[in-house]
């Protein structure tokens, strides 16, 4: 993957430029079963070009081989070398589904050389997004940790002053519950150098590939995004329950007992609608509309990964449906 549409299988590339800039580059189009040439100087590469089908500029000074793009008669493209020092970048993979990851996180992931994954968003397409690069497993599950916070923190700041380019690949958005400012911080501290490409954040996106807008005109002015990962107390839940927007829980599956009757127990109406939304965005999404009363029963017959949304737009597509069978 480099970020452009060219068939690279069995293709004779010719590699200009430094070789401490252009090594990750090669990597990458070795794996993707390209054959490269590689040439630091103009006048090797001259050399070599007869033997080339396609000629790639990775160079600090990209204008050093200006004499060998005008004798090309192959295709010519510049691309960006690897800086000598190594980097971090949190990349977001949004909620699931591979085409609703950024081109700029594609264009990282095809660079990267290290990519600590966690087990959420395109992790399962890293052997075609990132071919060239080492994969780590450091993906989370509920009482299981592969490593700690800390520990990944380290590894990723080893490889990082080893002068890998590292990306840390998150679901969802890195900063959106992603513990992502707490990878920024202990980057910072280290002095290695750190970037963050944002993600589509499921608290979104999942709702609405399920036809439930978080907002909607006439029916309410805000929402509100909570981890239910630990139970929310009865003076959190009745704040929520007063705000009178929708309520959108992340990582609550495990506690919607206690989040169903906190709310039904401060106030709220045991009618109001509500939906469960399961592996959002791929093509196992699974959908369920209850009512409060009945959120937690309904929660049994489903698993994580999802989103719950609690709020009046949770009936929306319901309501929509209604219409139509009206109209029919």
């Amino acid at each position: 993957m480099i970020g452009i549409d060219l068939e690279l299988h069995e293709c004779t590339i010719l590699l200009a430029g430094s070789r401490s800039g252009s090594k990750n580059t090669a990597k990458r189009f070795e794996a993707e079963g390209a054959t490269v040439l590689a040439a630091e100087e103009p006048f090797e590469a001259i050399q070599l070009l007869e033997q080339a089908s396609l000629l790639v500029i990775c160079d600090a000074d990209p204008m050093r081989f200006t004499s060998l793009v005008q004798a090309a008669c192959i295709p010519v493209i510049r691309l960006r070398p690897t800086p000598a020092s190594g980097s971090i970048t949190l990349l977001g993979g949004g909620p699931g589904a591979l085409d609703l990851l950024t081109l700029r996180g594609v264009r990282a992931l095809a660079e990267a050389e290290i990519v600590f994954a966690d087990r959420l968003g395109p992790a399962a397409h890293l052997p075609e997004l990132a071919p060239q690069a080492d994969i780590v497993d450091v993906g989370k599950r509920p009482g299981h940790h592969k490593l700690t916070q800390r520990d990944i923190e380290a590894q990723m700041i080893y490889a990082a002053r080893g002068g890998a380019r590292v990306v840390r690949l998150k679901g969802g958005d890195p900063f959106v519950f992603g513990r992502g400012f707490e990878e920024v911080a202990a980057a910072t501290a280290a002095g290695i150098p750190v970037s963050v490409i944002p993600g589509l954040s499921s608290c979104i996106t999942v709702p609405a590939a399920a036809g439930i807008p978080v907002t909607a005109r006439g029916v309410n002015t805000m929402f509100t995004v909570v981890s239910a990962h630990d139970p929310l107390s009865d003076a959190q839940l009745e704040h929520l329950s007063k705000l009178g927007g929708s309520i959108v829980i992340l990582m609550g599956m495990g506690t919607v007992e206690q989040t169903a009757a906190g709310l039904r127990r401060v106030g709220m109406d045991p009618r109001m609608p509500c939906a469960i939304i399961e592996s959002g965005t791929t093509d196992i999404q699974r959908t369920s509309c209850t009512r409060l009363a009945e959120l937690a029963d309904t929660a049994r017959g489903h698993a994580n990964p999802a989103v719950i949304v609690i709020g009046e737009v949770a009936g929306l597509p319901a309501s929509l449906l209604a219409q139509q069978l009206e109209v029919a």
